[in-house]
């Protein structure tokens, strides 16, 4: 039988989601907790692989058990087992052939800009205290929605047989003292939304005109792009499946 977790966790202190051969991960921590409380060796798959330092307030992974057990209670007991910054919120039955990454139709991310110093969100929101234009940015994010390659952005070196993706929207919001961005695609490159981010930061500067964004994704070369943002203002939020894929019994 195959199940869907969802949990929520605050990657301060993991190197990512993925398992690392000398560093400590989120399914690294889940799968050791599943296995102590299920007597099983028990492998998970995620739903995407955030980089070290990354949260998810949403996120999902998939596992394989062929004992029966209470999901209420199972969750009840990853809770009690595992650290306080890694939550489960729901496991569920899905068909044995569903897959948390692959069946994914969509994931959103936010990234969180503080304007103003604030000694409360320094760990979960990058601080610029420069004046931003958001009106610029948003500009730029119109210029995002015209096209899929975006090996700009893609981090050097990676073993991905595309660069296509299919954003769905992208946007800054801004309330007092802090710039929210918003991008749902289909898939995304490592290290996408960082470099997309810093680049958007630096139309808000005025070190690039919304325009040039054309350019840059016509070039194909990360070195034109922006920097990257750090990693802990970065937030995987939601992830979208097809409505059938929980198993009704």
């Amino acid at each position: 039988m195959r199940f869907f977790i969802k949990l929520a966790y605050n990657g301060k202190a993991y190197h990512g989601w993925q398992n690392q051969p000398n560093a400590i991960s989120v399914q690294e921590v889940l799968e050791k907790a599943l296995c102590a409380i299920l007597r099983d060796e028990v492998s998970i798959v995620g739903a995407g692989r955030t980089d070290a330092g990354v949260h998810a307030s949403q996120m999902f992974a998939h596992f394989d058990c062929n004992d029966a057990f209470d999901s209420e209670h199972l969750v009840y007991k990853l809770n009690s087992f595992l650290p306080k910054d890694i939550a489960i919120f729901d496991i569920f039955e899905v068909n044995n052939e569903a897959h948390a990454r692959f069946d994914a139709l969509s994931r959103t991310y936010h990234y969180k800009i503080s304007t103003s110093k604030n000694v409360f969100d320094y760990d979960f929101a990058y601080q610029v205290q420069l004046p931003l234009d958001v009106d610029a940015m948003n500009e730029a994010c119109n210029i995002l929605l015209e096209y899929k390659d975006f090996q700009c952005f893609s981090k050097s070196n990676t073993d991905v047989k595309t660069y296509y993706c299919d954003i769905k929207e992208a946007f800054w919001t801004e309330d007092p003292n802090q710039l929210l961005f918003t991008i749902t695609a289909n898939r995304f490159l490592r290290n996408m939304v960082r470099a997309v981010v810093g680049t958007m930061v630096n139309v808000g500067l005025g070190k690039l005109q919304p325009t040039e964004l054309h350019n840059i994704i016509a070039s194909k070369d990360r070195g034109n792009a922006g920097f990257s943002v750090p990693a802990h203002g970065l937030y995987l939020v939601n992830v979208e499946y097809p409505e059938n894929i929980r198993l009704k019994r």
